[in-house]
């Protein structure tokens, strides 16, 4: 029986090959920003209310116009044909099983757009990572627009890929068959040294203006990790920010997304939506999120662990915990709805001199 989302890391590890296992969990250099996602977490404290009538708390949100069951959504994650053989079409029905709440397809994912459309019942997002040829980024966009995706999301932290070690003491590489299905040629089957080939490595604020000269969709930025990039992606034009490090996968030794998120909700002043992901493991989790700040989180590999280990199911299985935990917690803090939820309902933890944590 699988109760929680680690329940489903330790299934999909013993599903998927080491090595594939390696490049979907791991992260750059030594790792300590991955594990800082995580134990951000850990060092906070919730603080409930008592008597406040909040039996069943209601989960639902407004973010760009469009109505969420609950602060939550799937990050963009690449090659999800490694975790299984369907991929983003088991992601994007699985998410709907469970929730209407947004996915978020990458510039790599292994199911062609269209396809995903057609599944329905999920809001998508499309990743857009910048390439150089921007006549082929234009495209990608224009074929996701037509498909009905609702808003694009450009990746601003990855001028190319972190150095991650995992990778590189496998020497991994992508198994036969499995490819970008929406992208046409190139030799895609090193990740890292595509990347330095193909991907636009001197964007700059002006990007956001080619985006919108392209399409009229809202345009979120991934990869904010400071309030001075956060006002100024609000001056270029962003409709909505996600603070992220990548899931630790790009520098090392950048903070835990958590970490900085007050800093870049207080520096746009509500002017745009602000997204966390990076970290995310429990219902208290998304609870801690939005009490900093956060209008939602988006859920990154703990959909690829669903998906590893049940297709589709996985997926509905992993949100439905997760979603279930975050009701639950609401309860028992006393949360009518989101709009209870503030500051106060969090306390970071303080370690006294000697190392006690209280």
């Amino acid at each position: 029986m699988r109760l929680t989302l680690g329940d489903f890391a330790r299934a999909a590890r013993s599903r998927l090959d080491p090595e594939v296992w390696d490049f979907l969990e791991g992260g750059a250099g030594e790792e300590r920003t991955l594990a800082a996602n995580v134990e951000a977490f850990d060092r906070l404290w919730l603080r409930p209310l008592v008597l406040r009538g909040a039996d069943r708390p209601e989960t639902a949100t407004t973010i760009l116009g469009r109505r969420w069951d609950a602060p939550v959504a799937v990050a963009p994650m690449a090659y999800q044909t490694l975790a299984h053989s369907m991929g983003e079409l088991a992601t994007v029905r699985g998410t709907a099983a469970a929730a209407r709440v947004p996915v978020v397809i990458s510039t790599f994912a292994g199911r062609e757009f269209e396809e995903l459309a057609a599944a329905g019942g999920s809001e998508l997002w499309l990743q857009v990572y910048c390439l150089r040829d921007r006549s082929m980024t234009r495209r990608l966009i224009e074929r996701a627009e037509a498909a009905g995706f609702e808003a694009l999301v450009l990746t601003v932290d990855a001028p190319h890929l972190g150095r991650r070690l995992r990778d590189l003491r496998n020497g991994f590489r992508l198994p036969a068959g499995i490819v970008p299905a929406n992208l046409d040629g190139h030799d895609f089957t090193e990740p890292a040294m595509h990347a330095r080939a193909q991907f636009a490595q001197g964007l700059d604020w002006s990007v956001v203006d080619w985006l919108r000269s392209v399409s009229g969709l809202p345009i979120l930025l991934k990869g904010i990790l400071t309030g001075t990039d956060a006002v100024r992606a609000v001056g270029a034009g962003a409709d909505g920010l996600i603070v992220s490090n990548h899931g630790g996968r790009q520098l090392d030794g950048t903070p835990a997304t958590l970490d900085v998120l007050p800093e870049i909700v207080a520096a746009v002043a509500g002017d745009v939506p602000v997204l966390l992901d990076g970290g995310v493991r429990r219902g208290r989790d998304v609870l801690a999120a939005l009490a900093l700040g956060a209008d939602a989180v988006l859920l990154g590999r703990p959909i690829l662990h669903g998906l590893a280990v049940d297709a589709g199911q996985g997926v509905t299985d992993v949100l439905n915990i997760l979603l279930g935990e975050l009701t639950d917690a609401m309860a028992l803090a006393g949360l009518r709805g989101l709009a209870d939820i503030g500051p106060e309902l969090v306390r970071p933890t303080v370690v006294r001199p000697g190392g006690e944590r209280v």
